[in-house]
Parts: structure tokens; sequence; C-alpha cells
């Protein structure tokens, strides 16, 4: 049976919490007029496109995910994923070629510790590779210590139920950053910590009864090597990214991010799909990520919710893209272009409303794995593992859509998104309700 994935986790989530918060008290700001023109991004501001390790390289050593594929907990087998691992060289240059200043990319702690006090210097090498290739191509790394995967020694050890975890997470951690904090990266310490914990507890990683102890190590782990950061990279821009759960984001996350919340240098925030009533009648389909609604118009209101929780801290859209099914056009029509275009509209609306937004990641740049099957498609760039063998890149219309966003610091100045904000939106229920965005005629 397929297990849900981070995405499918979310949308599951918001589902079930929103009727009980769209009659939430919480007070609400009155909102600015929406102006006639959008102001584009200075040059000052970070485009980049997004990846993991384990998703997008392939020739995957022993970890906890090889194991769940193992085991047949996943709809399709792994493969060599993309193949990032032979092809680096040219993803980063069709990175390059957008225009973007960021590249986000993990670190796999199975590729360069493959057993407990070995090291693997070839593993490290791979890596020095990447990141001398991104720097070379002009771009900035944004380099994440654990995108959900750990060494299968790990596992052996009890994963994130051993106590253990949090002093062996930090050996490997603090040979990462000596080795490259010198390449001036932005860090992402725990992608999606909350998410995280799902998994761990859905595919049998820990037992439930584990998952507060899963919890507080990660945020034992994330405040330790972000001192750590800070004392070898004087000035890092630290994060633990958050998915942004419509509804529910306070109830998922906000305990992680209290424990965190004073060791964050910017709030790095993943969104993806939006809830409103007419989505809820309609259903939500936790299996077919594709005919889930994405309300572009729910990215400001989750930059919104985490402005007015961080007042003053930066913001910076980790992650956000739109899935399709094999590459085949949406049931509804939206294209993977006019829903970037559309979602970039609402980041200089937030921008223009004094919101302090320093950078947006799309994800991805290639389709990779996600998460147990290749039959969601979120990349600028799309590659059909499973049908061909030479894993070609085919762009997609949002390629040339993003280069000129890039170019331009944004869309026109009297752009309009081509689909219309909801009138009421759980993504942030009460202030989407009451005072919902609207664009002008």
């Amino acid at each position: 049976m397929r297990s849900l994935s981070r995405r499918q986790a979310l949308t599951a989530l918001s589902a079930t919490a929103a009727a009980a918060l769209v009659g939430s008290a919480a007070p609400v700001q009155a909102r600015p007029a929406a102006p006639l023109e959008v102001e584009p991004f200075g040059p000052e501001f970070l485009w980049g496109v997004a990846a993991s390790g384990y998703q997008a390289e392939g020739h995957a050593p022993d970890s906890n995910w090889a194991r769940y594929v193992a085991a047949g907990k996943t709809e399709d087998p792994y493969l060599e994923s993309i193949d990032f691992y032979t092809r680096y060289h040219s993803d980063i240059q069709l990175a390059a070629n957008l225009g973007v200043q960021v590249y986000r990319m993990g670190i796999e702690w199975a590729r360069v510790q493959p057993a407990p006090d070995a090291w693997d210097e070839n593993g490290f090498r791979f890596y020095d590779n990447v990141i001398a290739t991104i720097q070379a191509a002009g771009m900035r790394p944004m380099l994440t210590l654990d995108h959900w995967v750990y060494p299968g020694w790990e596992v052996d050890r009890g994963g994130w139920g051993n106590p253990g975890m949090v002093q062996d997470w930090l050996a490997n951690a603090r040979k990462v950053v000596d080795r490259y904090a010198p390449a001036d990266p932005l860090w992402v310490t725990f992608n999606e910590p909350a998410m995280y914990v799902i998994n761990e507890t859905r595919h049998g990683g820990i037992a439930a009864l584990d998952a507060p102890a899963m919890n507080e190590r990660l945020a034992q782990s994330h405040n330790a090597i972000y001192d750590y950061i800070h004392q070898v990279q004087p000035g890092a821009m630290v994060t633990s990214n958050v998915a942004y759960i419509p509804a529910a984001d306070d109830l998922v996350s906000g305990a992680m991010m209290s424990r965190i919340a004073h060791k964050l240098d910017y709030i790095g925030i993943d969104y993806y799909y939006g809830i409103s009533p007419d989505s809820l009648a309609g259903g939500f389909s936790f299996d077919e990520l594709w005919k889930n609604p994405l309300q572009p118009e729910g990215i400001y209101y989750a930059l919104q919710h985490y402005a007015r929780a961080f007042p003053g801290k930066p913001l910076y859209i980790v992650e956000n893209g739109m899935p399709t099914e094999n590459g085949h056009p949406r049931a509804d029509g939206y294209t993977r272009a006019d829903s970037l275009r559309d979602t970039v509209y609402w980041l200089q609306r937030a921008k223009a409303d004094g919101i302090n937004l320093i950078g947006y990641n799309y994800w991805s740049l290639t389709d990779n794995y996600e998460w147990g099957s290749y039959t969601p498609r979120f990349g600028l760039y799309t590659v059909d593992v499973l049908t061909d063998p030479a894993l070609t890149r085919r762009p997609t219309d949002a390629v040339p859509a993003y280069a000129a966003i890039t170019r331009a610091g944004g869309v026109p100045r009297t752009y309009r998104p081509t689909r219309a904000p909801k009138a009421c939106s759980f993504v942030d229920a009460l202030s989407s309700c009451l005072d919902p965005v609207t664009v002008p005629n």
C-alpha cells in the first residue's frame, strides 16, 4: 500500500482542521487596498530552485528510505531517480540559464557517513564538486542538512527513537558545516520537521508513541547546530523550513516553531495547496495530488501568517510548485506557467504590503522521486523516469516564464492573475473570510 507523501499528509491535516478553525476569534487587521500596479522586486531579492538529495541523486546508499523502498512500502521502485549524481553539471546549468541566484540541495548523511565513525571522502568530494559548480555558475547554495533521510546504521540503532541520535546527527552536521561554511551557503537544518515526524511514524521509522520525543530531538539538534553554524560562519542565515498547512499550521507546526523560534535567522516556508469551502465540498484527493486546488493567493496568506507571528523576521519561500499527473495537463486547465506567474503576483503583493520577503525557490528544477512515486510531477523540466532510459530533461512552459520573471524581477506591473482569489480561504481562515485579498479590475 502506498503511504502518504508530505504533500498528501499536508492536505489531509488541512481538511480535518478547517471546519474547526474557520470559527476562530483571532484578530483581523484591515489590509491595504489592492494596488493598480505591482512593483518588481529589486536585485537583492533571491530567486531560486530547489531539490533534495535522495529524491534526485540516484545511486543511493543504505538509508531509512532505501529500506522503506526495499520493504515494498512505496508505489514505485527508486531505480536511480533522475540521476543527478552523474548529471549535476548539466542540471545546474539549466538552473543558471533561468537566471536564478540560489540552488537548494541536500547533503545526504548516508552518503558521507556510511558507518559509525567512518567517513567517505568520495561522498564529500561529490558534494564539493556540486557546490563548486553551483558557485561557478553564479549561484549561491542553500544547503539542507536533513531532508528526511538518515543512514541504515542509524536505522539499526532505532533512528529518531534513539536518544543517541542527537549526538550522532550533530557529529555529521558539524563535519558538513566545517566543510561547506566557506561557500557562504544559506542553511536549512531540517526539512519540514512536522512532516518528517509524520512520515517516520507512518513508515515505521519510529513508534507513534515516540513522536513527541522525535520532535524534541529535532529541536535540540536544530538549536545546537544553529549555534555551531554561527561559530563557524558568522553572519550565516539559518532556518528549518515549515510546511505551511492551511487552517492547521499552528496546530501542527506551532510546538516545533516555539522550541526553535529564538534560533531562526529567517522563516523558511513551503506552500503548495489552498482550501476553501467549495474545495471541501468537492472533496480532496490524498492519492492524486494533481486534483487538489492550488489557490496561488494562499501564498500571500501564508506569508501574512508568519509575518504576524515573527514581526520583522525575513521570510523566504523555500518551496512552491504545482503537481501534474505524469506531466499531463491538469484537469482544471491550469498551466505550470500561469500558476507560477499568478503566484509571483501574490509575492509582489505581499512585498508591497510591507511583508519582509527575501526569496523564492521553485520546487523543483526537475521532476524527481516524490517519496514513493514518480507519478506526481513538480519539475520545471519534466523527466519520465519509468519509460525514458535516457532521463531526458524536457522543458515545460514554466521554463521561459520563470526566466522572464527573474530578468524582470517579477511579473509586469499591470499583470492580473488568471485565477481570481477565493472569497474565503482556510489558508488564513478568519482574516481571508472577513477581509479577503482582491484584484483590481
